[in-house]
């Protein structure tokens, strides 16, 4: 599964928004692979921040 889906299924699974330091916990990635793939989610138009550094799905 590539790291985009993978960020966004563990962030459809969170009951709340999340932390890049809590997507690395919950999905074992190197923080520059989030960091990549969450440029491409967020140019996307998938996912939103509620609040600041914390991302949730749209």
């Amino acid at each position: 599964m590539e790291t985009t889906e993978v960020i966004f299924n563990a962030m459809k699974n969170s009951a709340k928004p999340l932390s890049n330091g809590e997507i690395e916990k919950l999905t074992g990635l190197d923080k520059k692979e989030i960091e990549k793939a969450m440029k491409k989610l967020k140019d996307a138009d998938r996912i939103i921040s509620p609040k600041r550094c914390y991302w949730q799905p749209k």
